[in-house]
C-alpha cells in the first residue's frame, strides 16, 4: 500500500466547527495500489436538498499533476460542503514525476468506482454524482468522465471544470501569451505535463484521458459548468473545450472572469470576483444536481 498524504488540517475556523464531518477512507485494488478519500458531509442541509442521501460531489484536487493533495484542499472542501449541503468526495491519487500517467486517472477512476459502490455508506445519491476538479484537477475530472463514458462507468450527472488543464501542445493564443508571469505560466505547464506524461510528450500518442482536448468526440459526456480567467494560462483551451462540448450536443456553460488570474479564487477568496465565482460554483452545482 503507498503512503497518502491525507493528514488533516490541525485547526478549522470557528465557522466550519460542527457544520461538516470529515471521514476517511479506502478504495482498494487487487493489485496493491489503495486510493485514499476523504468525504465531508455538512451536518445540516441546506434549505434547497431533500432529506434522505445527499448528491455529491466527487472532487479531484489540483497542483499540475505534480503537487497538492487531499488534505490542502481541506477548506476548500469543507467551505463547498457547508455552502451547499452537497457533499464532498475527495480522491488523493499519485502524482508525477513519480508516477506519470495513466497513474493519476487510474486512482481517480479507482476512487469514483469505489464512491458509487459505497454510496450507501457515505450516505450519498449515485444518481445526483457530479465529478469535478481544479486546474490539474479539473483536467483529470475532464478524463475521468470520458473514460466512464467509454467504458460504461458510473453515470454522471454534471461535470464542474475550473480552469481546467486540458491540453499538453501548448499552441493556443494563452498559452504562448502568459510566459514568465508569477502565476502558473507557459514554462511551470510544459514542466507539469513533460513530468506527467513521460516518454509520450510531444508525441502523437497522448491519451485524452491525459489531455482530454485530444478527445475526437465529445458526445455523449454529462453537462458541463467551466470557469476560467481571463488571464489564465488555460484560458483558450478552456474556451475551445467549451465550444466543442456545445457543438457535440453537450450542455455546456462558459464563464470567463475579467481581469482574473489562475487560481485566484484560492489565492485572494476576499476579492469581489472571487466571491462571484465561488458563487456562481454553487449556483451551479446546486442547479445540476437538484
Amino acid at each position: 500500500m503507498r503512503q497518502q498524504n491525507t493528514a488533516r488540517q490541525a485547526t478549522l475556523p470557528a465557522d466550519l466547527t460542527g457544520a461538516v464531518s470529515m471521514t476517511d477512507h479506502v478504495a482498494p485494488e487487487a493489485g496493491g495500489v489503495d486510493v485514499a478519500l476523504r468525504c465531508y458531509r455538512p451536518a445540516r442541509a441546506t434549505a434547497t436538498q431533500a432529506t434522505g442521501p445527499l448528491p455529491c460531489l466527487y472532487w479531484i484536487h489540483g497542483g499540475g499533476m505534480v503537487a497538492g493533495s487531499v488534505a490542502e484542499d481541506d477548506l476548500f472542501c469543507l467551505r463547498l460542503a457547508a455552502a451547499t449541503g452537497i457533499a464532498v468526495v475527495s480522491v488523493d491519487y499519485r502524482l508525477a514525476p513519480e508516477y506519470p500517467f495513466p497513474a493519476a486517472l487510474d486512482d481517480a477512476y479507482q476512487g469514483l468506482l469505489w464512491t458509487v459502490e459505497n454510496a450507501a455508506v457515505l450516505g450519498i445519491d449515485p444518481g445526483r454524482l457530479a465529478i469535478g476538479g481544479a486546474s490539474a484537477g479539473g483536467g483529470l475530472a475532464a478524463g475521468t468522465a470520458l473514460r466512464a463514458r467509454d467504458q460504461q462507468g458510473p453515470p454522471l450527472r454534471f461535470q464542474y471544470l475550473a480552469y481546467p488543464m486540458l491540453d499538453d501542445r501548448d499552441q493556443t493564443p494563452s498559452s504562448l501569451e502568459f510566459s514568465g508571469i508569477p502565476s502558473w505560466n507557459r514554462e511551470r505547464n510544459q514542466q507539469a505535463w513533460k513530468w506527467f506524461l513521460g516518454a509520450s510528450y510531444g508525441s502523437g500518442t497522448v491519451s485524452a484521458y491525459a489531455a482530454p482536448s485530444r478527445a475526437a468526440d465529445l458526445a455523449g459526456l454529462p453537462p458541463a459548468f467551466i470557469q476560467v480567467g481571463e488571464l489564465d494560462v488555460f484560458r483558450d483551451e478552456d474556451i475551445d473545450y467549451a465550444a466543442r462540448l456545445l457543438r457535440a450536443g453537450v450542455a455546456a456553460e462558459l464563464q470567463v472572469y475579467a481581469g482574473v488570474y489562475h487560481g485566484a479564487d484560492g489565492l485572494a477568496p476576499e476579492a469581489d470576483v472571487s466571491r462571484r465565482f465561488l458563487a456562481d460554483r454553487n449556483e451551479a452545482l446546486l442547479r445540476a444536481l437538484s
